[in-house]
């Protein structure tokens, strides 16, 4: 059966750090992109970042330039999400996701087109 594993989330201050991690299963890791959304209560799905796990090329959201970090370690089909200067608006459930293909088709659609793979969601809440 396929799943993506999301690492439990958290309280943290603005300002703080926080790490997510994403472990797959179920299929060929080296041929999906792998990557995150988030939902704030009232608030549309927003495509935060994703990475392709055959050449590690990345994409972000302008909200997170700068601050997040995907990166994918491809021996343990895990993804993470690096999370700093965290802010209030980042409070929201994110949820790992992955899609056949690169990193531009999974940045591409992220808006249109459903992704192949869904985690379950976990909650990150920012403090001020």
């Amino acid at each position: 059966d396929v799943q993506l594993q999301a690492s439990r989330g958290g309280l943290v201050q603005a300002g703080g750090s926080l790490r997510l991690s994403c472990a797959a299963s179920g299929f060929t890791f080296d041929d999906y992109a792998i990557g995150w959304f988030r939902q704030a209560p009232g608030k549309e799905r927003e495509g935060v970042s994703c990475i392709s796990s055959s050449d590690g090329s990345t994409y972000y959201a302008d909200s997170v330039k700068g601050r997040f970090t995907i990166s994918s370690d491809n021996a343990k089909n895990t993804v993470y999400l690096q999370m700093n200067s965290l802010k209030p608006e980042d409070t929201a459930v994110y949820y790992c996701a992955a899609t056949f293909g690169g990193s531009s088709w999974f940045w591409t659609k992220r808006n249109y087109y459903g992704m192949d793979y869904w985690g379950k969601g976990t909650q990150v809440t920012v403090s001020s």
